[in-house]
Order: structure tokens, then sequence, then C-alpha cells
């Protein structure tokens, strides 16, 4: 799946043209790497998301083409740096 789509799937970016211009932009990063829209999302994946001056990282647990909104948070795992 491509990485824009699985941020909008995931409701982790409530759009999916916001999820892709954050990807343009260099806001988001896949394995320490930054990544482009078009990205093909695995498991076990960590993506970085950097919105204004806060980092988040998620792992990437599933790969669903659709999910509910109750079943979005069980795609990722968000992995805190203390």
């Amino acid at each position: 799946m491509r990485l824009d789509k699985y941020l909008k799937v995931s409701r982790l970016i409530k759009r999916r043209t916001v999820a892709k211009d954050a990807c343009s932009g260099d806001r988001v990063t896949v394995n320490g790497k930054d990544a482009k829209p078009a990205y093909d999302v695995k498991i076990g994946d960590v993506i970085e998301i950097s919105f204004g001056g806060r980092k988040a990282k998620f792992e990437v647990l599933q790969v669903n083409e659709h999910a509910a909104k109750a079943d979005a948070s069980a795609m990722y795992r968000e992995i805190r740096e203390d």
C-alpha cells in the first residue's frame, strides 16, 4: 500500500492530500530515510512524522486496504523515546 494511503487509512493523518503533501515536503521518513508518497509500506516499517516542532514514531503492525475508525489504531504502534 502507498505511504500516503496508509497514513490516511490508519488515521495518522486525516486526509490523503495532506498525507501526500507531508511526504513530498520531507516531513515523513520511513526507516530513517525520506519517503515519497508512493513508497510501498510493509509490516515492520518505522514511520516518523514531523508535526511542527514535534516528532512522532510509529511501527507498522498491519497493512489493511480499509479500516473502521475503531480498528485503525491496531494498524500501528507508537514508539516512545524517553
